[in-house]
């Protein structure tokens, strides 16, 4: 008997595209799942085991992800993410998948999928915050709204965000290097944040008169991209509220405050998709979206793109 198919991160990027994933996202928020809360364990001080398993009538997969922090000094990846995908009938193990592909691609892909609901018709300029693995993801799957045609990436390393606009003009993306955060923030339309800051990097009051915001480098409560103001000026959408109001410290510092409410978010991805919560009221209106990530998406990704290979 064969045993599982072993997935790679090239064969993930090649075989998910931004629309489709994001259209597969769709499908399977307004199906729904069986999405219990991720299941954290320390491993020690400082490393921690996550498990991230979703299942519906059709699909069964888990996602295993270490954080290790001390890799940084032995120059390797703090996070490392492997997803298994399961038979859902016989419950025999399908495929092994590149973990941090497959998120990166689903990632992206939820915050394309937000946007086609939040961000205002005709938005033309983009701006995505940070250098890292995601932020090229975020562009590619941004850089898909109908209207947009000015990119602009921004980070703390000046020649990290030069590289990044260079390769994806590369791929013939409309790309350059912001030099002036605030500057560049003031006149998106579209802000994605992807980074892993732990204090705010875009501020409240930067933001332009029906902006979408869209922030996804934060998972956990210590983590901040955007400051109390620029949550308080917004309408606030998340993927899911259970994960969102654990897990957001976007979200979970300004609640603290008093400078923005739970009860404040106005919905869930599943709700946009279902269309049972309002969206943008108007063109002048600030939206965000803060994504932590959900098994539902993973789920869906690894779907998709074995349906692909198969």
């Amino acid at each position: 008997m064969n045993g599982p198919r072993y997935v790679s991160a090239r064969e993930v990027h090649e075989h998910l595209s931004p629309g489709a994933l994001a259209d597969a996202l769709a499908a399977a928020f307004r199906r729904g799942a069986e999405v219990p809360l991720r299941a954290r364990h320390m491993l020690g001080p400082d490393q921690s085991l996550l498990l991230m398993p979703a299942w519906n009538d059709a699909a069964l997969g888990v996602k295993l992800v270490t954080v290790t922090p001390d890799n940084r000094g032995r120059g390797v990846r703090s996070v490392q993410a492997l997803y298994v995908a399961f038979d859902r009938s016989s419950g025999a193990p399908r495929a092994l998948i590149d973990g941090e592909a497959l998120t990166t691609a689903r990632t992206a892909a939820a915050s394309l999928l937000a946007a086609r609901f939040l961000a205002r018709p005709g938005a033309r300029r983009l701006l995505v915050v940070g250098t890292g693995a995601l932020a090229p993801a975020m562009v590619r799957a941004l850089a898909t709204l109908p209207a947009i045609d000015h990119v602009q990436v921004w980070g703390r390393d000046g020649a990290a965000a030069q590289t990044l606009a260079q390769r994806l003009r590369d791929e013939n993306l409309p790309c350059m290097a912001a030099d002036d955060l605030e500057s560049a923030v003031r006149e998106a339309e579209v802000v994605s944040c992807a980074t892993t800051a732990t204090a705010p990097v875009v501020h409240g009051a930067w933001l332009s008169p029906g902006v979408h915001l869209d922030l996804v480098g934060g998972f956990r409560p210590a983590m901040r991209e955007v400051d109390d103001a620029a949550v308080a000026r917004a309408r606030v959408y998340v993927d899911t509220r259970a994960g969102a109001l654990a897990e957001a410290g976007d979200l979970l510092a300004p609640i603290a405050s008093g400078a923005f409410s739970a009860s404040a978010v106005v919905g869930e991805l599943a709700d946009l998709v279902r269309g049972t919560c309002p969206v943008r009221a108007s063109t002048e209106e600030i939206t965000l979206f803060k994504s932590v990530g959900t098994a539902l998406e993973d789920l869906a990704a690894a779907e998709l793109l074995l349906e692909r290979l198969a």
